[in-house]
């Protein structure tokens, strides 16, 4: 039961009883009676929703009766969403989306970039609570209905109107943000819909100027994405840059030292050339000696014979 309903119909008893009655009491206080069923309804798990919202229309008055017969039974993703708001858990998110509407509305980049990286990753977290939530009451959340729970969520956090159909309890069916249009809460909830006032006609002005927003958010998202784009570019050619001047310092350092193993290896074939120089001198004086000390042998031979 949504704890602010109750305390509508006493209000309007207690109206009633001090003889302050406005001319539509009844219609509120019928409507009053309404979210209070409707509360306890949207409390049950879907699979009892239809045959308990019979049975309480069954035992109604003929006016309320067909209000409470019309009642539609909630979408898995709408009933789990209703858990949080029952639970109590969606007041960060509503607490951000103040926030974010003040970021929007004054154009700070720094600061809309900064909550909305926290509302997603919020706006994530309550999803996937809420999907435990129904776990933990015998309720399976499939994959696309848990996408129908972030959109929700997220619809909650953008528009104050979705945040108030979200915050009833009584969501029969799941909410999506779209850009800066409002979000269409129309037979989004069962009951009442209390406290959003319709919102004055978007001027001319008015239009001129979310365009002009839209713009600047979607030049300032191309800006970003083609800076880190270039930041990812610098950073590629910056690695490959160390990574040249290393390989050129290795050459140069392996140049060195070739070339000083070269200049000792030319000193080297220096001194070989002067040594073989000098060794072909020796042996031509050598050979020239051997020749003479043979004719001086051979003479002596001839001598003794």
């Amino acid at each position: 039961m949504h704890p602010r309903e109750p305390r509508a119909v006493a209000r309007s008893a207690c109206a009633r009883q001090n003889g302050q009655v406005p001319a539509d009491s009844a219609a509120e206080e019928a409507a009053a009676r309404l979210d209070v069923i409707a509360s306890e309804l949207y409390a049950l798990a879907p699979e009892e929703f239809t045959q308990a919202r019979n049975a309480r229309a069954a035992a109604s008055d003929r006016a309320l009766a067909a209000r409470v017969k019309a009642l539609r039974k909630p979408t898995a993703s709408a009933w789990a969403v209703d858990l949080l708001a029952r639970e109590g858990q969606l007041a960060d998110a509503l607490e951000l989306a103040a926030a974010l509407r003040e970021a929007q509305d004054d154009l700070d980049a720094a600061e809309l970039g900064r909550l909305s990286r926290q509302r997603r990753a919020l706006v994530s977290a309550l999803a996937t609570q809420a999907v435990d939530l129904a776990h933990d009451r015998g309720v399976t959340i499939s994959g696309p209905a848990r996408a129908d729970v972030e959109k929700t969520i997220n619809a909650a956090v953008m528009d104050a109107a979705a945040a108030a159909a979200v915050m009833t309890g009584r969501l029969v069916r799941p909410l999506e943000a779209s850009g800066f249009d409002p979000v269409d809460v129309s037979d989004a909830v069962g009951g009442s819909l209390p406290g959003v006032p319709d919102a004055p006609a978007p001027s001319r002005d008015d239009l001129a100027e979310r365009r002009a927003r839209k713009a600047a958010e979607k030049a300032l998202r191309e800006a970003e994405r083609a800076a880190g784009e270039a930041d990812r570019e610098l950073a590629k050619i910056d690695a490959k840059l160390v990574k040249s001047r290393e390989r050129g310092d290795f050459l140069a350092e392996r140049i060195g030292d070739l070339r000083a193993e070269l200049a000792r290896l030319e000193a080297d074939a220096e001194k070989a050339e002067q040594d073989t120089k000098r060794l072909e001198d020796e042996r031509t004086d050598a050979a020239a000696r051997a020749r003479s000390a043979a004719h001086a042998a051979e003479h002596a031979r001839e001598s003794l014979e």
